[in-house]
């Protein structure tokens, strides 16, 4: 396949303006962001020098400038949020309310389609059982991890190569354990490392990622080993932030070790855990890459983050793609707030 410059250089300079709006706006805000601290810092000490030569009062800084400073470095974050945050989900907002082409206003009919097709209501189920067993699985097998390894020989080893994982790409990942998961007729040898175990004990190879709703369990598996040493790591440093008073008392008042993990580390570590499980219901609630690479949302395996993209960009239904990304939006509203009451309560505590 040849490559024409000519054809393409609608294309391509279009990426080069592209990138040079992109220099310019971040390369402006940095600038900005380092010669107006310079310039009132300097403006501030000629006012001292000036004052202390002539004997005056030194100047008091004025709350109204200050205010004015602040908002100066808000303003860029609050435009870049506005641009990219706000208004996308205002204008998701309302085409969600009308037809695959934006045309026409059609109410509250494509939620009504949410959750009276089938294969719809599939993908809501399926998403329920994602953000029910990921967050606590991942969090067991992370908070088993942290207090294994902690302080153990080999400590800072072992935690690398359960945190490695997460140094993966989610599409990655899922390549990978689609090689776990692989399948070929019994007269051949496997290549997948489940059903070469399975064909070693005797039993015949299976096509996992096409049986439902085991399939789904399988994908979750995917998630669980990548999240898994997120949460070691956090539940880990929180584990060790336990006073050691604490734990030599525990230990001079004969507490046997489940009692110690249950009525010591458990309470302790409660805000880290809350935060782990958060984390891990938000990143859930928008996993989309495992899905698409090792099923492409077949078999009874599609979630609400697949179903939007095939929705709006496959199928042309901008409506019911915009229907399901406010649907998700609103699932993750409840978790955001759980968390900012709980930061709050922790402060006020």
């Amino acid at each position: 396949m040849n490559f024409d410059f000519a054809d393409e250089s609608p294309k391509l300079f279009m990426l080069l303006w592209g990138l040079v709006a992109f220099v310019a706006v971040v390369g402006g805000l940095l600038l900005l962001l380092d010669m107006v601290p310079s310039w009132f810092a300097r403006r501030r000490e000629a006012q001292l020098v000036a004052a202390s030569a002539s004997g005056a009062p030194l100047p008091r800084r004025r709350k109204p400038r200050e205010g004015l400073f602040a908002l100066f470095f808000l303003l860029p974050t609050a435009l870049l949020l506005l641009v990219g945050l706000v208004v996308p989900a205002i204008r998701t907002t309302l085409l969600s309310f009308m037809d695959g082409g934006s045309q026409n206003w059609m109410g509250l009919a494509n939620y009504r389609w949410m959750f009276a097709e089938d294969a719809i209501v599939r993908v809501l189920l399926n998403t329920l059982a994602w953000v029910i067993l990921v967050p606590l699985v991942a969090t067991s097998v992370g908070l088993l991890y942290a207090v294994m390894v902690d302080r153990a020989r080999f400590e800072s080893l072992a935690k690398s190569l359960i945190f490695m994982p997460m140094a993966i790409s989610f599409v990655g990942a899922s390549i990978i354990w689609k090689f776990v998961y692989a399948y070929r007729g019994e007269e051949q040898d496997q290549i997948g490392l489940l059903n070469q175990i399975v064909v070693s004990l005797g039993g015949e190879p299976q096509q996992w990622l096409l049986e439902s709703p085991l399939n789904t369990l399988l994908l979750i598996v995917i998630m669980v080993w990548i999240q898994a040493g997120f949460a070691m790591v956090v539940l880990s440093a929180a584990i060790k932030a336990i006073p050691a008073d604490i734990v030599e008392a525990a230990r001079l008042d004969g507490v046997t070790p489940w009692q110690m993990f249950w009525q010591i580390t458990m309470p302790s570590i409660r805000p880290a855990l809350i935060v782990v499980v958060v984390t891990l219901s938000i990143a859930t609630l928008k996993v989309f890459d495992i899905v698409r690479t090792a099923t492409n949302g077949n078999y009874d395996t599609s979630v609400i983050a697949n179903e939007m993209y095939n929705q709006a960009f496959r199928y042309g239904e901008n409506g019911r793609g915009s229907a399901l990304a406010v649907f998700l939006f609103v699932l993750v509203i409840p978790i955001v707030i759980y968390q900012i009451r709980n930061l709050r309560q922790q402060r006020e505590g």
